[in-house]
């Protein structure tokens, strides 16, 4: 085996973060290892919609997207053959980043990072950020396309 037996990858199924899956399939490839993928459903963001009967239409729709975005990481690591364990959870995305890989004894998290600055960074915050200062885990932050 090599430096890295379990890598985490974190999707949130959005463009550009294949870049970060690839880098971390790279990486598996390299060191003979198995790759969780994590889904984030961050149902918090939603608390405060009038839900009711259509909750069930947002939560169907929140785990359509989840599942997509494992297919997408499964696919891409399918073509190298690398073993793939996927999690849908819900909660806060950083915090449940930071859990899973340490409960799941995860040698790396490999994620993309948008690379926002400034003012953007203070208004939306950064789930990169937050993970790099709370995990006791190391983390590699990949940059995504479409970047400014």
């Amino acid at each position: 085996m090599g430096m890295y037996e379990r890598i985490l990858v974190p999707t949130d199924g959005s463009e550009g973060v294949e870049r970060a899956v690839r880098h971390a399939v790279d990486l598996a490839v390299q060191h003979g290892a198995t790759l969780h993928a994590l889904y984030v459903v961050n149902s918090a963001s939603y608390a405060g919609m009038p839900m009711e009967s259509a909750w069930e239409g947002i939560d169907e729709m929140l785990r359509s997207d989840a599942e997509d975005a494992i297919a997408m990481v499964e696919a891409v690591a399918d073509d190298y053959e690398i073993p793939v364990e996927s999690a849908i959870v819900d909660g806060s995305p950083s915090k449940e980043i930071v859990r899973y890989a340490e409960e799941h004894d995860c040698d790396l998290v490999v994620m993309g990072t948008h690379g926002r600055g400034g003012i953007d960074r203070l208004l939306l915050g950064s789930v990169a950020e937050k993970v790099v200062r709370g995990s006791s885990v190391p983390v590699l932050t990949v940059r995504v396309a479409g970047d400014d």
